[in-house]
């Protein structure tokens, strides 16, 4: 295998933010100096021994580092990073990512999934160290969102009905207790983002291509990120929404292995044939509006209280 120190350095950018480390902690532990690490970062070569101290470092693996096999991410905000890097240098993205992919979401709603991620954090936790990975995360999140937009990104999003009435009935909620007043705001905010679904659908923008399902599929999320030189999935326990936000468990990975990478794209292609697209799509999400009864109001009534 080629080693490529680039993507050992994304990789390495990664790992440390999800560690929630500047290249000031790291040099200072490895006892190197901050622009050894920010060269390491930029794609420069590093000893074998500087990575195996690393990978100490940042509770990883070598082989993850080097991306020999798959990468394994236990911290939401180094994965999402590496999504980040990834995209800058795919073609094509295929997602999988519920309810839908931020990629594709309104101007307004990191507010609301802002919102829905503080208020979903348990107790016990350290909550301004937890706000500031929250912040981190939708800053990334949102420089990916641009970032497709300047890049002209293509994106294959696979949306699925159940998933999407299910987010109506509840809401853009991180927990369950709240006043009826607030579930009803809640509900109009899930209502307004599945408004410019449709009007993606339906307007069809060069580069967007969305498919609806009417089937169960699985409840990890799955990316498929296709580059000039190869395709990369990512498999994500994950979640930002639908049912309540998971940002606190699970193990997501990434992984160019030609065995899961081909049996995901079979995965992506029987979804693709089988899905509703267009005017057909779209007038199954209106049916799925006017069944959630949740009435249309101005978008400023909708706007959360930023906590």
């Amino acid at each position: 295998m080629a080693i490529r120190f680039e993507e050992i350095g994304e990789r390495l950018k990664a790992y440390r933010l999800g560690r929630g480390l500047l290249a000031e902690d790291v040099a200072e532990r490895l006892g190197i100096s901050r622009a050894a690490v920010y060269r390491i970062e930029a794609g420069g070569v590093v000893k074998i021994e500087t990575l195996e101290r690393l990978a100490t470092l940042l509770e990883t693996t070598v082989a993850s580092l080097l991306g020999a096999g798959v990468e394994y991410y236990s911290s939401p905000l180094s994965y999402f990073e590496r999504m980040r890097q990834i995209e800058e240098q795919a073609d094509q993205v295929v997602a999988h990512f519920p309810p839908l992919s931020y990629l594709l979401t309104s101007d307004g709603y990191s507010a609301h999934l802002r919102q829905t991620l503080v208020e979903a954090l348990p107790p016990h936790i350290a909550r301004d160290q937890a706000v500031a990975e929250i912040d981190a995360i939708i800053a990334i999140l949102d420089e990916r969102k641009s970032a497709r937009k300047r890049r002209r990104l293509s994106v294959v999003n696979f949306v699925n009905v159940l998933e999407i009435e299910r987010w109506l009935k509840l809401g853009v909620v991180g927990r369950f207790n709240l006043p009826a007043a607030e579930q009803a705001r809640r509900r109009l905010a899930a209502r307004v983002e599945v408004e410019h679904l449709i009007g993606l659908i339906e307007s069809e923008p060069m580069g967007v291509q969305i498919g609806l399902i009417e089937e169960a599929v699985p409840n990890i999320t799955f990316q498929l990120f296709r580059t000039a030189e190869k395709t990369l999935l990512g498999l994500s326990p994950f979640r930002l929404g639908g049912e309540l936000p998971n940002l606190r468990s699970g193990i997501a990975m990434l992984t160019a292995d030609e065995e899961p990478v081909r049996l995901y794209e079979d995965i992506a292609d029987g979804l693709w044939r089988r899905a509703l697209k267009g005017s057909e799509a779209g007038a199954v999400l209106r049916a799925a509006l006017d069944r959630s009864g949740i009435a249309q109001l101005p978008p400023k009534e909708a706007s959360p209280e930023l906590v």
